[in-house]
């Protein structure tokens, strides 16, 4: 990832109290960044996945969410997510009242009403309502 775009993400993102990743995998940097900067942050994966102190690892499936993860959260996000987890991801953002931003791959294209914010190299989606 460039250092513009995760700076953009980060200044974003360090916007909420309480942030949920979604599918972090192997990719900890931008949690760790927004962690860094007083948010207090919980990755999810399916599988048992290695993140940095100060973020917290919970194993989840966004299909079928826990929605104690995302109970406290202010933002549920996600980077790269594919178009089969955009509305289930946002189902488990709208219901912990939490608002949903993501990237996807490339030349996907979102799957939920969302407004565009473009932060250098980088477009982030901001699920509308």
């Amino acid at each position: 990832m460039i250092p513009e775009t995760l700076d953009g993400l980060v200044a974003r993102f360090a916007e909420f109290d309480a942030a949920v990743e979604v599918g972090i995998g192997r990719r900890t940097v931008v949690a760790d960044a927004v962690a860094e900067t007083g948010t207090d942050v919980t990755a999810t994966d399916r599988r048992p996945r290695s993140v940095p102190d100060p973020v917290r690892f919970v194993v989840d499936d966004v299909t079928d969410p826990d929605p104690s993860v995302y109970a406290d959260a202010d933002l549920v996000y996600a980077l790269n997510l594919p178009p089969e987890l955009h509305r289930p991801t946002l189902a488990a953002a709208r219901e912990a009242d939490a608002a949903f931003m993501f990237t996807t791959l490339g030349t996907d294209q979102p799957l939920v009403p969302v407004d565009r914010e473009t932060i250098p190299a980088e477009t982030l989606f901001v699920a509308r309502g």
